[in-house]
């Protein structure tokens, strides 16, 4: 556990730390439907070889949620390597922040034990 003075200081230290891939979740013009999108798995992956789309093959993964009201602010959607929505039916565009984690983190473990089979 860790405080730090804003979600900025966070995601400076999470890159100092060494190679993490940042997804941040929300429903902009740039986001990649979770469904669509194949998040890496930094068990599985190796170090020898270098990825097609020169992404570092042992990232680790940080999810960056914002709250239902405003979402995730733009500064640091810009400091995101990749962006996430989730699909949503009916009129409805968000869903509540613990309700979204769970989805993401669902489907993205789900995708991971796919690939370990």
């Amino acid at each position: 556990y860790q405080h730090v003075a804003s979600v900025a200081d966070a995601l400076k230290d999470l890159r100092s730390g060494g190679d993490v891939r940042l997804y941040g979740v929300e429903t902009t013009s740039r986001s990649q439907s979770l469904w669509d999108l194949s998040i890496p798995n930094p068990q599985l992956t190796t170090t020898t070889t270098p990825s097609s789309t020169n992404e570092p093959n042992d990232s680790l993964v940080a999810l960056i949620f914002g709250n239902e009201l405003v979402g995730v602010d733009a500064a640091i959607l810009e400091e995101c390597d990749e962006l996430i929505s989730v699909p949503m039916f009916g009129m409805k565009n968000s869903l509540n922040v613990a309700t979204c984690a769970s989805v993401v983190i669902w489907e993205i473990l789900r995708q991971w034990s796919l690939r370990e089979e």
